[in-house]
């Protein structure tokens, strides 16, 4: 299998995080515009906690994408470089995709705390579950 195929995951995650950019901005752009932040606090995170919780949502979010994809990014690039990509690893790339994005909505729109996690802890065994293939064949 060719190794764009692990890649196409990858590129598609960071697409998904500049659609939470923009989303983050388009929202948080006006609710400074209408919120009294203390200038000394604009560019810190304490200044931002004043924000309505609908825009602070998107924008923890956006900070998520982050974390946990930041290891889903050097995996699916050391699979591709090792020449180790197969359909499981493509498939398990693309299921971490869809759950994160559906983390995304769910944190950004009803943010329903417990399903959000749920999908977090999936995303999470799917991650382990690349990390452990793929440690299996490097070691």
């Amino acid at each position: 299998m060719e190794a764009s195929a692990i890649l196409q995951p990858v590129v598609a995650l960071g697409l998904w995080t500049a659609v939470m950019m923009v989303w983050m901005y388009s929202t948080r752009i006006p609710a400074i515009g209408t919120t009294t932040i203390p200038d000394d606090q604009m560019g810190h995170p304490a200044g931002m906690q004043l924000l309505p919780s609908e825009v602070r949502r998107i924008a923890d979010n956006y900070n998520h994408l982050f974390e946990q994809p930041t290891l889903f990014y050097v995996l699916c690039i050391t699979i591709a470089v090792a020449g180790h990509v197969d359909t499981w690893a493509v498939n398990l790339a693309w299921a971490f995709v869809a759950l994160r994005i559906v983390h995304s909505l769910v944190q950004a729109t009803a943010n329903i705390v417990i399903l959000r996690f749920s999908i977090f802890m999936i995303s999470w065994l799917v991650l382990i579950a690349m990390l452990v293939r793929e440690a299996l064949v490097i070691f």
